[in-house]
C-alpha cells in the first residue's frame, strides 16, 4: 500500500532566506549644515541688499563666498549667490560714492570761494 498523503518539505526549505542589512541611510543634502562660510556669504549678501548696507557688509560677503567656494564644495551654489548679491551692493556703493563726491566737491569748493571772496 502507498502513502498518498502530501509530504510537507523540510522546514529549512518552507522559511524564506534572511533579508539582507540595510545600508545606512544617507544624510540629508542640507547644504547650509555643512558650509557655514557658505551660508553665512549668502545671508550677508541678501543682508547688504534688502537692508542697504555700505561697504562693511558687502566686503565680509564677498570674502566669505570667496573662501566657501574653495573650501566647501558642498555650498558652492550658496557662496556663489552671496558672491554676486554682496558684489552688486558693494559696486553700487562704490558708484553711490563716487557719484556723491563728483557731485559734492565742486559745489563744497564753490562755497568755499564765495566764504573768502
Amino acid at each position: 500500500m502507498t502513502n498518498t498523503a502530501p509530504t510537507t518539505p523540510p522546514v529549512a526549505a518552507r522559511t524564506a532566506a534572511p533579508a539582507a542589512p540595510a545600508a545606512p541611510a544617507a544624510p540629508a543634502a542640507a547644504g547650509g549644515l555643512h558650509s557655514p562660510l557658505s551660508l553665512t556669504s549668502l545671508v550677508l549678501g541678501i543682508a547688504s541688499v534688502a537692508l542697504s548696507f555700505t561697504f562693511v557688509v558687502p566686503i565680509v560677503g564677498v570674502v566669505l563666498g570667496v573662501l566657501g567656494r574653495r573650501r566647501e564644495p558642498e555650498g558652492r551654489t550658496m557662496a556663489l549667490i552671496g558672491i554676486i548679491a554682496s558684489g552688486v551692493m558693494l559696486l553700487g556703493s562704490v558708484v553711490l560714492l563716487v557719484v556723491g563726491l563728483v557731485a559734492a566737491v565742486p559745489i563744497g569748493l564753490l562755497g568755499l570761494f564765495q566764504y573768502f571772496s
